[in-house]
This record gives C-alpha cells, sequence and structure tokens, in this order.
C-alpha cells in the first residue's frame, strides 16, 4: 500500500471535519532542551480519533443499518461525533473501565450506547455479533487501513506545522496511531513507541515476533488497554524502539503538563511524555525531541456537573 498516497487522500477528505491541532515547544519540563509537542488531546471529543472515524465514513459506503465501534471508550466517543455529523446512526460499545467522564461523552452525542462488562476485548466481541446481526459497518478502532490513514494525517499535519524533531515519541494501545505515525514519516524521523507496563501488546509482540495476547491493567488501561497489537501495526514496526513506563511515571507526566502548561489530560495523553520525563527513552547528545499529547479525557472529568 502506497500509504503517503492514502494519507494526504484522508487529510484532504477530513479537511474542514477535523481540527486542526495546535503545536507548542515547551521550555519548562526541566530538561536541557526544548521539546516540540502537538496538542492533540484538543481534537473533537478529546483524542485524535476523530480523524480516523472521519476518514472511515467519508471514504467507505454506509449501509443503511449506520455504523458500529467498540471502544476504550475515546475511539467510541469519536466514531459517534463523526456518524452524528454525517448523519448516520451508531452504535457504541465499551467495557465498564471506560470510565463514567467517556461513557458522558458518548451519551451527549446521541448515540446507542452499551456499556459491557470486562475489557476492551469484550467490547469489541459485542460489536462484531451486532455487526452481523444488522449488518452495520465497523469502524475499527485501530486496525483498518482507513483508520491508520486517518490517524497518519496527524503527522502529515504536524510536519505541514513546522515540526522539526528528530525523534517522535507516541503513546501505543492497539496501533492506530502509531502506524500512522509510522506510514507517513516512514523513516524520515525516529518513531518511539511508548506503552504502560502493564498494558504493552506492542512491546509483546515485537519480543515474541509475533502479536500475542497480553493482560491489561493500570492507569491508562481504558485507552490503551488493548489485549493483542493490531497485524497492520505489527507489520509497520519491525525493528522500532519500544519502552515501558510506569503508571507512577504516567501520573508524574500528568501533573507535569498541569504545572508547567496547565494541559490537563488523561493517563494515555500523558504516557509518551513519561517517557522522556522518567528516563525509560534517554535522547542522544542534540537529539531533537516532540511528543504527542493524544487524549484529554480524564475520568472523573473534574468540571462534570
Amino acid at each position: 500500500m502506497n500509504w503517503k498516497s492514502e494519507i494526504s487522500a484522508a487529510a484532504d477528505r477530513i479537511s474542514g471535519y477535523a481540527q486542526v491541532t495546535p503545536v507548542m515547544e515547551s521550555h519548562a519540563l526541566g530538561l536541557d532542551d526544548p521539546v516540540e509537542i502537538k496538542l492533540e488531546h484538543m481534537q473533537h471529543t478529546g483524542s485524535f480519533k476523530a480523524r480516523g472515524a472521519f476518514n472511515t465514513l467519508l471514504s467507505l459506503d454506509v449501509p443503511e443499518a449506520g455504523v458500529v465501534a467498540a471502544s476504550g471508550g475515546n475511539h467510541g466517543a469519536a466514531a459517534a461525533f463523526a456518524a452524528r455529523a454525517l448523519g448516520y446512526p451508531a452504535k457504541i460499545f465499551v467495557p465498564e473501565m471506560a470510565g463514567s467522564s467517556k461513557i458522558a461523552l458518548i451519551k451527549r452525542t446521541g448515540a446507542d450506547l452499551s456499556v459491557v462488562q470486562g475489557e476492551y476485548a469484550n467490547a469489541l466481541t459485542e460489536a462484531q455479533a451486532h455487526e452481523k446481526a444488522t449488518g452495520a459497518m465497523q469502524i475499527h478502532a485501530y486496525d483498518a487501513p482507513a483508520t491508520v490513514a486517518g490517524q497518519g494525517t496527524c503527522f502529515a499535519e504536524w510536519e505541514a506545522q513546522g515540526l522539526q524533531a528528530d525523534t517522535v515519541l507516541v503513546a501505543v494501545g492497539g496501533g492506530g496511531l502509531i502506524s500512522g505515525a509510522l506510514a507517513w514519516l516512514q523513516g524520515a524521523r525516529k518513531v518511539v513507541a511508548v506503552e504502560p507496563e502493564t498494558s504493552c501488546a506492542l512491546n509483546a509482540a515485537l519480543q515474541a515476533g509475533e502479536p500475542v495476547d497480553v493482560s491489561v491493567s493500570g492507569i491508562a488501561a481504558n485507552a490503551l488497554g488493548a489485549r493483542r497489537i493490531g497485524s497492520i501495526c505489527f507489520g509497520l514496526a519491525q525493528g522500532m524502539t519500544s519502552v515501558l513506563v510506569t503508571d507512577e511515571a504516567i501520573a508524574e507526566a500528568q501533573k507535569l503538563l498541569w504545572r508547567a502548561h496547565r494541559i490537563l489530560v488523561e493517563p494515555a495523553g500523558a504516557t509518551a511524555l513519561a517517557a522522556l520525563m522518567s528516563g525509560a527513552y534517554q535522547p542522544a547528545n542534540g537529539e531533537r525531541v516532540a511528543v504527542l499529547v493524544c487524549g484529554g479525557n480524564i475520568s472523573p472529568d473534574p468540571l462534570s456537573d
């Protein structure tokens, strides 16, 4: 697949639907060198996921039954938001661990929401059953070409905004976002995969030489808690740098973003930064580093009614 052309086409397709999110350079993180940051938590519904959802719905024929999606929360909100914007019915399945703020966010879109017991994999099983029973179109959270191409627009956009970094740190759950990074950047910049120690499907797959099931837990599990890495991601990720961070490091990175810049994000949104701040990833002398802040749906919502 010519990923560059697919991502360029996706960028044209979703223009006017997805937000162009801001970038900044931080000198306030206590490091010797500044860090470039892209604030993708300011995307529609609070995460990068809207890009893939809009690209999927705008590039494929949607059946009368509408769309169905399984999600840890952010993808479901994005799929529901995109479906409403384009006039399609949406059925969303999320696990209980999605948390109150993401469940409330999906409800506000007007989608038909089902909360299931267990983790993301359980929600996916229910969504697949709904797809088979109704003929609704599945919007996969990460392992579909249209989803990956949509997420890749984030990195195309960032380069157009003047990205200077040699290395980009990206949090990983099922692999859609980092697939987009790898598909667009294609070795022009180093991409580092960052996962929690307790939700590390990509790291485990790279160690095993094939996708494997992992257990899922920890403070970022409702966004990064895929049980198995996507096949597209695994194919693109061969030979890349993968690091793991603790829940404590993620929580400290959350606090740092708030203290330094008044940026309030969910644990997943701080996971990439946690690798840099904890030393899990140590740049070489003079290496310019960028961090993607991927999600802002903190739970419980600090401003909820």
